[in-house]
């Protein structure tokens, strides 16, 4: 059986532009096709974002949303990160708990909405709420399950350490679990990116969702409507790469910590 290889540098590149000018294509080809008057074109999208950044629009709306994103995210792991550790760590406390995440956790952000904007209005604040639900869920269950999936024999060689639990949890847990939560951030932070484009439909003025829901109402400008979609995908796809970067860190993959 022959190993799998690593794909060249050139491949890594080329191969991914090929297939984008390849989507283009078909879409031009299609559109111009098609005859349609409604559908823009690849070049129609492109003189739409010219148009976004010749306003000073589009880089405007993308910073609102990941400041968005950031807060509603940033929250979301200093909450759920230190209670999945604690309810997988003492089984106790999730029997009392974990019913009431798994209850809670199936529930989509969106339907969220309507009490979000009762409890904090339209504005930024309903759209973090959103996120900050929407990354929650993930990020303590991973947790949770990443200290309960950790051998016995860890914790067992750090007590007869003379550890404490907070040192197991510091020096042993932590980092052994540490995998398996930056995983969970991973599948967070993709859900958080989805539900900022949703909230802004609804919550907020500003923000690449608003873009998209503004566009079409005014005007049915579907050219801008597309070019915000390619946004949203793009600057997700970055934010993927940026936590697939995390995961190949050798003392990450190996769940170790320098001391």
């Amino acid at each position: 059986m022959s190993a799998l290889t690593t794909p060249a540098r050139w491949e890594r590149f080329v191969w991914p532009l090929l297939t984008a000018t390849c989507f283009l294509s078909v879409w031009h080809v299609l559109v111009r096709w098609s005859g349609t008057t409604v559908f823009p074109a690849p070049i129609d999208v492109e003189r739409g974002l010219r148009e976004l950044l010749g306003r000073g629009v589009l880089w405007a709306y993308v910073g609102d949303s990941l400041r968005r994103v950031a807060v509603g995210f940033t929250v979301a792991v200093l909450f759920g990160i230190p209670l999945g550790l604690t309810l997988g760590w003492y089984s106790g406390a999730a029997q009392v708990v974990n019913p009431l995440i798994q209850i809670l956790r199936p529930i989509s952000p969106i339907a969220w909405i309507p009490l979000a904007i009762v409890w904090f209005g339209i504005g930024d604040a309903a759209a973090m709420f959103l996120i900050f639900l929407g990354a929650f869920f993930p990020i303590t269950v991973t947790a949770m399950n990443g200290v309960r999936s950790i051998p016995s024999m860890f914790r067992q060689s750090g007590r007869n350490f003379g550890l404490t639990p907070a040192q197991l949890l510091a020096r042993i847990v932590f980092p052994a679990t540490l995998p398996q939560i930056i995983v969970g951030l991973r599948i967070a932070l993709g859900i958080a990116w989805l539900v900022v484009v949703a909230a802004e439909m609804i919550a907020v003025d500003s923000g690449l969702g608003y873009l998209v829901i503004d566009a079409r109402n005014s005007g049915k400008r579907y050219d801008l409507v597309v070019a915000a979609m390619l946004m949203i995908g793009l600057i997700g796809f970055v934010l993927d790469r940026g936590f697939r970067r995390l995961e190949t860190l050798k003392s990450i993959r190996w769940g170790f910590r320098d001391a």
